[in-house]
């Protein structure tokens, strides 16, 4: 009898799908980095159950048989108000941020690059010309002046300042050890982790090289040396943490256009326009910085009202689905990040598995404003919604 084997399909249907696919394929230290956030991980549930709390108000007559889906951010065309998130070194595929910056622009979606990055940012504005650079507050003025520049030269064309991170390190569940380097030492300490994934081991091993473990972007010229990602932790836990002066410098210093990532507080969002940004982000890292601080969807309504009309205001925390984009879309943000989605399907997939992820969004989103009676993205509002009595937080609303 013969036994006919089939190759299992590249193409996964959700972003769930892509998960699981990834918590297969990956080492359970990496899989691990991927979805541990700080403490308990209640603000990691919180700002996924948030979305499953909203609720839509279809209409049943008067579709619309094409959509508009793009949009602009920060004067950078899109597709549909999606931009891939910054995260730090990826270790889930060889090929990490340029296989990302090249499926975001075979999708007509802005790339946003970590400072913290296993990509020099070159190489990842060469893959996708529409490159957002971020950085941390960290080192002296002179460093990130060097580093402005040369994201500038390489053609960044904005930049994302993401000032909310605290670095909890009182995780209580998911969070593996991070290696410093990787040595022949830490190879045969991590053996037993590694060697029963061995389609991410060959992945690595056919390009004959290993997960980089260092940051390329804080070096001081395209080339040189970069510190590991704890040599960065500690340049960054040994800067005294930045003014809102500080921050107004760093935006007169990058002189083009600026986001603010990490924004909760309608305060903070207002201080922000003062300082001159062009965006702010509604973050909270992704549940890796302050736990038990609310969703980002729930303190999105009270900062889009309060600055919306001033600058842009962009959405970081929970996206899944293409309904989610369309939820934040109703409730004042441009446009959303998206990170953790995005991964999974790099894991999953490569390169093919972020256009997939980005795909599933942009179905989702289409469907979306379908089903509500719409037009464009850009007609979505709050009554599309239901949104019920005690969702939202208004935190620093009287500031």
């Amino acid at each position: 009898m013969t036994v006919l084997l089939q190759k299992r399909n590249p193409w996964f249907e959700t972003v769930a799908e892509a998960q699981r696919r990834a918590r297969r394929r990956l080492p359970g230290s990496v899989y691990g980095a991927l979805v541990a956030g700080s403490e308990r991980g209640r603000t990691v549930s919180d700002n996924q159950q948030a979305f499953a709390e909203l609720g839509f108000a279809p209409r049943v007559v008067g579709h619309h048989a094409q959509r508009e889906l793009s949009t602009t951010v920060l004067g950078v065309d899109c597709a549909m108000p999606v931009v891939i998130s910054p995260t730090g070194v990826q270790a889930v595929h060889p090929d990490g941020e340029v296989a990302v910056a090249r499926a975001a622009a075979n999708r007509g979606i802005p790339m946003g690059l970590s400072s913290f990055a296993s990509k020099p940012v070159e190489e990842v504005v060469e893959a996708n010309g529409n490159t957002f650079f971020q950085m941390y507050w960290s080192g002296s003025r002179e460093q990130m002046v060097q580093r402005m520049a040369r994201a500038r030269e390489a053609g960044a064309k904005a930049l994302i300042a993401t000032l909310d991170w605290s670095f909890s390190n009182g995780r209580d569940w998911g969070s593996p050890p991070i290696p410093e380097r990787l040595d022949l030492r830490t190879a045969v300490r991590f053996a037993p982790d590694v060697l029963p994934h061995p389609r991410w081991l060959w992945a690595f091993a056919k390009d004959r090289r290993l997960p980089d473990l260092t940051v390329p972007n804080l070096a001081p010229e395209r080339g040189a040396a970069g510190p590991t990602f704890f040599g960065a932790y500690g340049e960054w836990m040994q800067t005294p943490p930045p003014s809102w002066e500080d921050v107004k410098w760093l935006r007169e210093e990058w002189g083009g256009p600026f986001l603010l990532k990490g924004v909760t507080r309608i305060d903070d969002a207002r201080r922000a326009v003062d300082a001159g940004v062009d965006a702010v982000s509604v973050s909270n890292h992704g549940g890796n910085n302050l736990d038990t601080t609310p969703a980002t969807i729930r303190v999105l309504p009270g900062i889009a009202e309060a600055v919306g009309d001033q600058i842009e205001v962009l959405l970081d925390g929970g996206v899944r689905r293409g309904g989610d984009v369309a939820k934040a879309v109703a409730l004042g943000a441009r446009a959303v990040l998206i990170g953790r989605a995005y991964l999974w399907g790099l894991a999953a997939n490569g390169q093919a598995g972020v256009e997939n992820v980005l795909d599933i969004l942009r179905g989702g989103l289409d469907s979306a404003v379908l089903g509500l009676g719409h037009s464009s993205v850009h007609e979505l509002g709050p009554e599309d919604l239901y949104v019920p009595e005690g969702f939202a937080r208004r935190l620093g609303a009287d500031g």
